[in-house]
């Protein structure tokens, strides 16, 4: 009951917003971040008892306009994964709790974003290790589930901010390596993306093929920011107001000009992977957005708390 409390007059007037990207069908000894369908399930009703959860939307829209309710909070997606549709969506739908899936429009109808790729090819590298010294990524070993969870980390690590083309050539490079054939199915087409909104999920943009924005040409970043908005709405048929910054780092990972960009473009409000909640005073174009990553649920709300002091702080500073 204090924890409740404490949750209720911390959130007063502050929008929490939370970032997944995945709900798996079953948990994955590779993917320990990423929630499996009955611990979603298991948080979302936790969330439901707990919170008022919105659409990112009208989050946005009640937030400043000064009549939030106690408690309230939006759930968000990014990339657009096939399990998005499959998996977590008729949860949100079991339970009334909408959320917003930020695509990466490049990726839909059977491509792959590098990060997969790099993960299937080490989950199917035959032990005891992984030769990748003619790519300049070193020997990994991978004769365990952490070996491979580690190699993962490392190889990931180092491509990350490399160009798209480059990421996507170097994956391709580790994945001849590995002797494993490209992933499938793992991302949305474009029919899954006209799904969503049947299950109270809307969508949102986040790029073409999901660049650091800081590493780009101004003109390409503007490619990736407006291209993305315009194929999302011929997509679905609807204007769309909502953006996410891939990575989402503040001046790491994009900068003021593509803030710009992304008010230029024509969105309403967009989403960081800062720490913190929203209040009136945050840029509607850089909100703040977390994930408490545990499954206990006392853990969760001392974790949530602790993020919206984080903000007040940041504040007040």
């Amino acid at each position: 009951m204090i924890l409740r409390q404490a949750l209720s007059l911390a959130s007063r007037g502050r929008l929490s917003i939370m970032i997944f990207h995945r709900v798996l069908a079953a948990p994955d000894p590779l993917l320990l971040q990423e929630p499996a369908a009955a611990d979603f399930e298991a948080l979302v009703i936790h969330l439901k008892r707990r919170f008022s959860v919105l659409p990112l939307a009208e989050g946005v829209r009640r937030l400043y306009d000064g009549t939030l309710p106690a408690g309230a909070l939006s759930l968000t997606f990014d990339d657009g994964y096939t399990d998005n549709l499959a998996v977590a969506a008729p949860i949100l739908a079991r339970h009334g709790v909408p959320a917003t899936v930020f695509i990466a429009t490049g990726y839909l109808d059977g491509a792959s974003m590098f990060n997969d790729t790099i993960i299937e090819a080490v989950r199917r590298a035959p032990a005891p290790a992984l030769d990748l010294a003619e790519q300049g990524l070193a020997v990994h070993p991978v004769a365990s589930d952490a070996e491979r969870r580690a190699a993962i980390d490392a190889i990931i690590g180092q491509v990350k901010y490399r160009p798209p083309g480059e990421r996507l050539a170097q994956a391709a490079a580790i994945l001849r390596a590995a002797g494993a054939a490209p992933p499938a199915g793992l991302m949305l087409d474009r029919a899954g993306v006209r799904k969503l909104a049947g299950f109270g999920v809307d969508v949102g943009a986040h790029t073409v093929t999901h660049p650091i924005l800081a590493e780009s040409t101004p003109a390409d970043a503007w490619r990736e920011i407006s291209d993305s908005k315009r194929d999302l709405e011929a997509t679905t048929g609807a204007p769309l107001s909502l953006f996410a910054y891939p990575n989402g780092k503040p001046d790491a990972d994009y900068k003021a000009e593509h803030v710009r960009m992304v008010r230029e473009a024509g969105f309403a409000a967009a989403v960081t992977t800062a720490w913190g909640v929203a209040s009136r005073d945050s840029d509607r174009l850089q909100l703040p957005r977390f994930t408490p990553w545990t499954r206990a649920p006392l853990k969760f709300d001392l974790m949530m708390l602790r993020n919206m002091r984080h903000g007040a702080e940041q504040r007040a500073a």
